[in-house]
């Protein structure tokens, strides 16, 4: 039986990265896969895009109210006319930024593995940068059939746990829980000491 995959870690630890590189290695052994991301991850616009400098075009990105089981059947079924592997059944479907993602559209994910039998591997954060946990990453540690942590280490040597907010270089722990990369925002793993140094000791800031 083909199964649901969530493979987590903080900021920078490598997520999209890996996600192409599993791309990479179906490929590379003449299967074809399908990648997916959710329109609200506005980085990269329609493309997956590594820290490394690596990118690549999603085969179709997923709406906020979109039910992903339809958007994934209808693109296996209409392949890119250049795609070397257009004749042949996907083999996965491969999700970056999986925490955006509704907790309905989750459970369409494991409706893709389970029913049509296409394993399917998420990538995405567990938690804002107030601790929480995002709808998709919540729905995904409750169901998924494989959970795989990628760590990452803080500045200070630690293994990172939780992602920092700053906006012109200065931490900050209110506002809305989605603010994609922009030109004052940005992010940094941390530990468990040095979140709770930078937070004043309060690990859900706006609670």
């Amino acid at each position: 039986m083909a199964k649901l995959y969530f493979r987590y870690g903080a900021m920078n630890s490598g997520k999209s990265t890996g996600l192409l590189q599993a791309a990479y290695n179906y490929e590379e052994r003449g299967q074809r896969v399908l990648i997916a991301k959710p329109q609200l991850d506005t980085k990269g616009d329609a493309d997956v895009v590594s820290r490394l400098g690596v990118t690549r075009h999603v085969d179709f990105l997923i709406g906020a109210e979109e039910n992903v089981r339809e958007l994934f059947l209808h693109a296996a079924e209409n392949a890119h006319p250049d795609s070397a592997h257009k004749h042949l059944p996907v083999s996965c479907l491969l999700v970056d930024e999986a925490q955006f993602l509704t907790s309905d559209q989750v459970d369409d994910l494991m409706r893709i593995a389970v029913l049509d039998g296409v394993p399917v591997m998420c990538y995405g954060i567990r938690t804002d940068f107030q601790t929480r946990a995002f709808p998709g990453s919540a729905r995904l540690l409750e169901i998924a059939h494989t959970l795989e942590e990628l760590k990452t280490i803080c500045r200070c040597g630690k293994k990172a746990l939780f992602n920092g907010r700053t906006v012109d270089g200065r931490f900050v722990f209110s506002g809305s829980q989605v603010a994609i990369d922009g030109v004052h925002v940005g992010y940094e793993s941390l530990c468990a000491n040095c979140y709770l140094e930078e937070s004043g000791g309060v690990l859900n800031p706006s609670a």
